[in-house]
């Protein structure tokens, strides 16, 4: 791992709002930790998706991000798209508390998720276990209610 290691960012605005941080970790894993506030209460599927583009809102994101052609997931499944990140979960308020490591987002290489998008969707993913005929794909999490594209973090 080198020496320096990248942070990452990711601001969504509007109606959902909120600050997410991605940070190398001297474990090659991702943490990913920050707020999102004004979410209706209960779970919220979070993906990354593949584009990086808001050039009509959160629809030009693509598809979650899958380079290696795998089934929709839940985040410990050995099978599962790059950007499956499961579910945040909105208290009364409206508030989640984001905090999850994982194994296979990267900031650097290849794979990359920088210039890529976060999504938080309207409902719940099912993690692919769905009776849904997108549950394999989108985990049948609904519509997407912010995005945000994940850029560097500043070093000054």
């Amino acid at each position: 791992m080198p020496k320096d290691l990248i942070k990452a960012v990711c601001v969504f605005s509007g109606k959902v709002n909120g600050v997410i941080y991605l940070e190398e970790s001297k474990t090659k894993k991702v943490k990913i930790y920050g707020d999102v506030k004004g979410l209706k209460p209960g779970k919220h599927g979070f993906h990354v998706h593949e584009a990086g583009d808001l050039s009509e809102g959160c629809s030009s994101c693509c598809a979650h991000f899958n380079p290696h052609d795998k089934e929709h997931a839940g985040p410990t499944d050995k099978n599962r798209h790059i950007g499956d990140l499961g579910n945040i979960v909105a208290l009364k308020n409206g508030e989640a508390r984001v905090d999850i490591v994982d194994r296979l987002i990267k900031l650097r290489g290849k794979y990359s998720v920088i210039g890529r998008s976060l999504v938080v969707h309207e409902d719940e993913d099912d993690l692919g276990k769905g009776d849904f005929p997108d549950s394999k794909t989108t985990g049948h999490a609904g519509a997407r209610v912010a995005c945000g594209v994940i850029g560097f973090r500043k070093k000054c």
